[in-house]
């Protein structure tokens, strides 16, 4: 398995400087599938970003309404912790985020020159297709409305790249990783 870890990495020229890639997004645009897929390719850590949330954030969801920035803040910080944990361990990681505002994303990358942001991004249309057809997830397709009122994309001044989910997301995952590459320092 590690030298399969250390023949991804080099095909995709990522070096041994710890790095996180946030996946953001509004909910249904495939963060957790083309995050897990990113970090196979780059032989990284991958961590579901939902899991972190406290009972009461996914019971407010489920329940059909919006979280506040206030329900969001502690939800971010542990985030935030994990990152530092999987640096301090070594390890360079994705993990899945809506990190749909600025303000979020800053308080993701204070301190942690190495945050890059992927945001997947597609049509109200497109996203919401792919919400009818999921099922068993906490997250209720009313509150696409509201994440959508909320998401401030990536701006310039912002280290990292916004890629289309149209497509096969394999596909989706490789336009990722070549996008984030060019970001990355390399060891060439």
């Amino acid at each position: 398995m590690c030298s399969a870890v250390w023949a991804s990495r080099r095909e995709y020229g990522v070096n041994e400087q710890r790095t996180a890639v946030i996946v953001m997004g509004v909910t249904g645009t495939g963060k957790t599938t083309i995050g897990t897929r990113v970090a196979g390719r780059l032989g990284w850590r991958f961590e579901e970003g939902d899991s972190l949330h406290p009972p009461e954030n996914i019971a407010k969801m489920s329940s059909g309404h919006a979280l506040t920035d206030d329900d969001r803040w502690p939800w971010l910080r542990k985030i935030g912790t994990w990152i530092d944990d999987e640096e301090r361990a070594g390890h360079s990681v994705v993990v899945s985020c809506s990190a749909l505002k600025r303000s979020y994303r800053d308080l993701l990358r204070d301190g942690r020159s190495g945050v890059l942001f992927l945001h997947l991004n597609g049509t109200k249309e497109q996203i919401a297709a792919r919400l009818a057809q999921r099922h068993g997830h906490f997250m209720p397709p009313s509150l696409l409305d509201s994440q959508l009122a909320d998401l401030q994309p990536l701006q310039p001044d912002e280290a990292g790249v916004a890629v289309s989910i149209e497509g096969d997301p394999d596909d989706i995952a490789t336009a990722a990783v070549a996008a984030l590459r060019r970001l990355m320092p390399t060891t060439r």
